[in-house]
């Protein structure tokens, strides 16, 4: 009963079209907002935070960039890791040869240089698509890894081949305890998902949407498929790539290129896949699911009194992402975030049946 339209009018195209038109959830995102903004940041233990909030958080702005390539563009790659890891390489570097650059400027620089990357690497998808298309952006992956691995100027000939991260210092905010970093990735991500809300429902997103659904069509009413693809591979590549920045500094502080391997690419496909795809919220349903089911299956059989090694948790693990995923595919191929417009729609005709 709480979730009914009546005595809601919209009575003008601005107030049809906004994001939220219906009051009750304009109330609950608000609400959302300020427990996340206001509560957590005091309630919330440091493991908690360091654990499951930040990469949370992360994983989202990732799945977001994936999404908007795979679930809106229609443009299927397996290789987003390597953008993430061009991020954080392009990240560190600056901080390295360029002390003292505002880490806000960094970000943006990072992320430009990985939509740098995503166009060349999306020069492909004019010519090709589907299976094809997967196996070039495959490349992508193998290639980046190979080139971080191998040319020590990224690593600035670290010995090792890893690389480490200085603090991050904003407008004389230093950013290291934990609450801090989550405030902050808080905002980016809070910023960075609006802009792409509002870029689906753009012209530019609906040319995406367009070549998603038939390229040969969108053409023929003026859509220009070379502009809709590119454009899609640099601003997902620019969200990966801010991403991968900030995985580096804030959740890693230390890595090597292994950090950004093929696995890290198809955990992202896992997770628009799970959450759903052309779904900014389905994005942040599939990064929850991957954060929170290993830990979960790591104390479940302490819970039902037996030990289960790290491997068996392993291959436990894997297994129930390959059921979900064809689970997923078969019964519901919108994922979570549809489940969840099902269930609010139940809710506003509630209790009658239709």
């Amino acid at each position: 009963m709480i979730y009914r339209e009546n005595g809601q009018f919209r009575d003008s195209y601005r107030a049809d079209q906004q994001i939220l038109p219906i009051r009750q959830d304009r109330v609950f995102m608000l609400a959302l907002l300020v427990f996340a903004f206001v509560v957590v940041p005091f309630g919330a233990s440091d493991y908690l935070l360091r654990a499951i909030i930040i990469p949370f958080l992360i994983l989202s702005l990732a799945a977001i960039g994936l999404n908007l390539l795979v679930g809106y563009c229609g443009q299927i790659s397996l290789g987003h890791a390597a953008f993430m890891a061009v991020g954080a390489y392009a990240a560190y570097n600056l901080t390295v040869r360029l002390p003292g650059l505002n880490f806000l400027i960094v970000l943006l620089l990072s992320g430009s240089m990985a939509a740098l990357a995503g166009m060349l690497f999306g020069i492909p998808s004019l010519r090709i698509k589907g299976l094809y298309l997967a196996v070039a952006t495959l490349a992508a992956q193998f290639f980046v890894d190979w080139t971080f691995a191998r040319v020590k100027w990224f690593t600035n000939y670290s010995s090792s081949g890893s690389v480490s991260t200085a603090s991050v210092d904003l407008f004389g905010w230093r950013i290291v305890e934990s609450s801090d970093k989550y405030l902050f990735l808080l905002a980016v991500v809070s910023l960075m998902a609006l802009v792409a809300k509002n870029l689906v429902r753009s012209h530019i997103g609906r040319s995406w949407m367009a070549t998603r659904d038939m390229d040969v069509a969108a053409e023929v009413i003026g859509i220009r498929p070379v502009y809709a693809k590119l454009s899609a591979f640099a601003v997902s590549s620019f969200y990966v790539g801010v991403a991968g920045a900030l995985w580096g500094f804030m959740h890693l502080g230390a890595w090597e290129p292994a950090a950004f391997n093929i696995t890290v690419s198809l955990n992202l496909l896992f997770m628009i896949i799970i959450g759903g795809m052309g779904s900014i919220l389905g994005s942040f349903f599939g990064a929850f699911f991957i954060t929170i089911l290993p830990l979960i299956l790591s104390q479940v059989p302490g819970w039902l009194g037996f030990s289960m090694s790290t491997a068996a948790a392993s291959h436990l693990e894997s297994m129930i992402f390959g059921s979900l995923i064809v689970f997923f595919l078969i019964a519901e191929p919108h994922g979570l975030a549809r489940l969840w417009a099902v269930g609010k729609e139940k809710l506003r005709l509630w209790p009658f049946p239709h």
